[in-house]
């Protein structure tokens, strides 16, 4: 039996030397770990593959005298020639494809350098740039990584997913159909990639073991028109599948998922808005499951607000929200902040939920907007008390004099000056939150909001943005906002490692209010 050091900065499954309770759970080790492989298999698994830092004794070991440059370096200089490598990309996508392409080959120098430099790598590795390799993840596809499960190929859901472990070896999976993806929609097959992205971040924000997670796209085909041109589209070639097809499709993964890793914490991502929370609601009670688009941003969007809130020195009770989009994001939001009301507040539901008004592509959601979901009814206004006024944004936040702001609806430049003004006339310290991704597509620019509210304004976005100057200090002296980021990776890698930890058989929403008052 040969044993092979490794260098990790990210949790490994432990070699307990005696059987416990917890002994299936991926805990940290320092200590090296059983190896079969050798030679050119060694180098070519990423998960083991060293590189330069193999020293000797181990090159002779694992036969790989010969395989490699004579010189032995450490993982901190291979970190070294690492950023280097990635600062000689010229722009963001470039870069992007540098760390997947590094990811392949080497994931313990991976996960280190982006552990060093994560500050200037989040935005590359997730939003707004990981949108762009969704979008061109056929055009830039290397080599396949995670579980591709067909819809026309039902039969093999469960050999396929068979292939990735035994029962004990899966502690997390992220799933996606890939028909809303980051605000860009549906990119049918490339959903895989967000699957991938959200895995990456659990191990780097949680410890996760990233050889304990599979990342999985349902291929359902697309409504995207652009992809079912492209002759290099590398998913199924049809309009996208739905109703009960692809129901009992999602059915047979699930149900796959769970005889096959029982102890999985299954993580439902990108969604569409009919599917979203149909799927939530179905599995809710049967397993540890959770919505990332629902759950997860309506979560971080709630501790975003009590935080605002408190600054404002507002209560929770008294908030009025609009939330400018009404799909899986800006319901999830407007669900969770409807619960924190009702509850602070001692009320129904019902009560606290006339707190919040929706607004979609037709405007208000009231009781005659045609296509109101079933989640969102809770929400639709009376339609008599709106008959005779406009029921744009513009017109919603004069007549209802919201002091939250919120915008999940993809439309860049939708909070305009005269909206923000609107919402500032009211409220000294008003809490506006442009939350769309990726960048190109927030509702506005944290620089606009705070200058037509005089830097008054509470702001955050949905994905990364620089620090604001202005005139807005003592006698007109100028200071520097930061500006937060409202984002569901904040919160989705310690919900996710909360629930693998303790074996979660359900994640309630007690569970989610802790993550949020946490």
């Amino acid at each position: 039996m040969r044993y092979l050091n490794l260098t990790n900065n990210y949790a490994t499954k432990a070699n307990h030397s005696k059987k416990s309770k917890f002994g299936d759970l991926p805990l940290s080790t320092t200590g090296p770990i059983n190896c079969a492989l050798s030679g050119t298999s060694l180098l070519n698994t990423p998960y083991l593959n060293k590189g330069s830092a193999f020293p000797p004794d181990e090159r002779r070991e694992f036969n790989l005298t010969g395989l490699l440059p004579q010189g032995v370096q450490t993982l901190e200089q291979q970190c070294k020639r690492a950023y280097e490598q990635y600062s000689s990309r010229h722009d963001d996508l470039a870069k992007n494809t540098f760390l997947a392409s590094l990811k392949d080959q080497n994931e313990v120098l991976y996960y280190k350098l982006l552990q060093l430099h994560l500050d200037e790598m989040m935005s590359i590795i997730y939003t707004p740039t990981e949108g762009d390799a969704i979008q061109n993840y056929s055009r830039l596809f290397r080599r396949p990584e995670g579980c591709y499960l067909n819809i026309r190929d039902p039969d093999h859901v469960h050999h396929n997913l068979a292939q990735w472990g035994n029962p004990e070896d899966i502690d997390y999976i992220v799933v996606s159909d890939g028909e809303e993806i980051l605000g860009i929609g549906d990119q049918g097959v490339g959903g895989i990639l967000i699957s991938v992205a959200k895995l990456v971040l659990t191990t780097l924000c949680a410890g996760v073991h990233p050889n304990r997670t599979l990342p999985v796209v349902l291929d359902c085909g697309t409504d995207n028109k652009e992809l079912l041109d492209d002759e290099l589209y590398l998913g199924l070639k049809e309009k996208r599948v739905r109703g009960e097809e692809y129901a009992k499709f999602v059915d047979t993964f699930v149900q796959s998922a769970r005889k096959l890793y029982p102890k999985a914490y299954i993580h439902f991502e990108d969604f569409g808005l009919t599917n979203a929370r149909k799927i939530l609601d179905r599995y809710r009670p049967d397993f540890a499951c959770f919505n990332d688009d629902v759950q997860g941003t309506g979560c971080v969007t709630l501790a975003a607000i009590l935080s605002g809130l408190h600054v404002s020195k507002q209560k929770l009770k008294d908030l009025r929200m609009v939330v400018f989009g009404a799909g899986s994001a800006g319901l999830g939001i407007a669900d969770q902040v409807r619960d924190a009301i009702a509850t602070e507040g001692n009320m129904s539901h019902e009560e606290a939920a006339k707190q919040i008004w929706l607004i979609d592509k037709s405007g208000l959601l009231t009781s005659e907007t045609e296509g109101v979901t079933d989640a969102q009814k809770i929400f639709a206004k009376d339609a008599s008390e709106w008959k005779d006024k406009d029921a744009d944004l513009l017109s919603v936040i004069k007549e209802v004099r919201p002091n939250v702001l919120v915008g999940t609806s993809t439309k860049p430049g939708a909070f305009t000056e005269d909206v923000i003004r609107a919402i500032a006339e009211h409220h000294e310290r008003p809490i506006v939150l442009p939350l769309s991704n990726p960048t190109r597509l927030h509702e506005a620019k944290p620089e606009d909001i705070l200058k037509w509210t005089d830097g008054k304004a509470l702001v955050a976005t949905g994905s990364p943005f620089p620090p604001v100057k202005g005139p807005w200090g003592k006698d007109g002296s100028e200071i520097t906002i930061n500006v937060g980021e409202c984002n569901n990776s904040v919160v989705f890698p310690g919900i996710g490692l909360g629930c693998v930890l303790s074996r979660a058989k359900h994640l309630t929403d007690r569970m989610l209010v802790a993550a949020v008052e946490g």
